[in-house]
């Protein structure tokens, strides 16, 4: 049985608000077409497949990286429920079989969206943190898309 402490060092919890109704900020977070603007750097050449609904299966893959090859992320819908909440599983492909869940609420206050991303069942304090640097990055690129009205309403 896990402490709470566990719990808090494997779970991550983000906030961010953005300038965006809480359906583009929706459809940026599940159509394929918007996600290439915003969701993993340029230079990685990322591909999506999305299948949104309960038990719908979806793929994030990039190109091969130097040394590296592709990163490949994958999982299955759980919850879809426009525009307001996401949940899904979520597995990084060849790099261990944890899997682990990611739940995404969007709320409008306002001009804005608040988004809240829960992502939990890290096997550890430090692939929770490798993570979170992720998720900040990602969401940096989003809210910066927005700002410059670069994503499609």
């Amino acid at each position: 049985m896990s402490s709470n402490g566990e719990a808090a060092t494997t779970t991550l919890h983000l906030v961010r608000t953005v300038a965006a109704t809480r359906e583009q900020v929706f459809r940026a977070w599940t159509d394929p077409a918007v996600l290439a603007r915003w969701w993993w750097p340029k230079h990685f050449a990322t591909t999506f497949a999305i299948d949104l609904r309960v038990g719908g299966y979806y793929t994030i893959r990039s190109a091969d990286l130097p040394k590296q090859g592709p990163l490949v992320v994958s999982g299955t819908f759980l919850e879809v429920t426009p525009p307001e909440r996401l949940v899904y599983t979520w597995h990084w492909q060849g790099q261990d079989e944890t899997e682990t869940q990611v739940t995404v609420e969007f709320r409008q206050r306002g001009h804005q969206t608040e988004i809240t991303l829960t992502h939990e069942r890290f096997a550890d304090a430090s692939t929770c943190e490798n993570n979170r640097l992720g998720w900040e990055s990602c969401l940096d690129r989003l809210e910066q898309a927005l700002l410059a009205n670069t994503l499609p309403v």
